[in-house]
């Protein structure tokens, strides 16, 4: 059986080089009726504690570093007492937020199983130097965080253009008709209106 996907949505800022901005942020939980893996941990604790419904969290796992993906990160692990599961690319971004607290690494292999369904890390660093996606062949669901929206690839911030150009080959590589669980909308990997001549850089 398929592991579920949940989701809540919470609201803050988000704040880069003096600039706050007001943003909502889409939380996803994957897993079943008993463990589940949240996926980012922005603003507020209660909304995403109240989605877990006791459940046991396997992970949270942040696609990126910048704050308003690991806002509760520290709160969320002693309540739910789950591991921080971030790649070190964005140690930087998270120290920024969360100075003197550690967190588990993330690499490009990683795999986390939950829920009888197994998350594959794609090490994705355009938008920063440590953005991942998720990606669950089982149930044929991709989750960008930042890399990713309907209209195109995310703004580089830390990362760069031959990054997220990386990045982006590798997605471009899953089926087309895979869903995209974006950070503000759903999409399809074949739906990206990207231009043409960096499409046919990635093939």
């Amino acid at each position: 059986m398929s592991a579920r996907i949940d989701h809540t949505t919470t609201s803050g800022t988000f704040e880069l080089d003096g600039g706050s901005w007001d943003v909502d942020n889409n939380v996803w939980l994957v897993g079943d009726d008993s463990e589940v893996v949240v996926i980012d941990a922005a603003h507020s604790a209660d909304p995403i504690v109240d989605a877990v419904g006791g459940r046991t969290v396997r992970g949270i796992v942040c696609t990126h570093g910048h704050n308003d993906h690991v806002t509760v990160a520290p709160e969320l692990s002693e309540r739910l007492d789950a591991p921080i599961l971030l790649h070190p690319g964005d140690d930087v971004l998270w120290d920024m937020t969360h100075p003197g607290v550690g967190h588990e690494d993330l690499t490009a292999d990683s795999r986390i199983t939950v829920g009888g369904t197994e998350i594959r890390v794609i090490h994705a660093p355009g938008h920063s130097p440590g953005s991942v996606c998720l990606y669950l062949p089982e149930a044929g669901q991709l989750f960008s965080g930042d890399t990713l929206f309907a209209a195109g690839c995310g703004r580089m911030f830390e990362g760069n253009p031959e990054g997220m150009q990386d990045a982006l080959a590798r997605l471009a590589a899953l089926d087309p008709a895979r869903p995209v669980l974006a950070e503000a909308e759903s999409s399809k990997v074949g739906d990206l209106s990207l231009p043409p001549s960096l499409w046919a850089a990635m093939r």
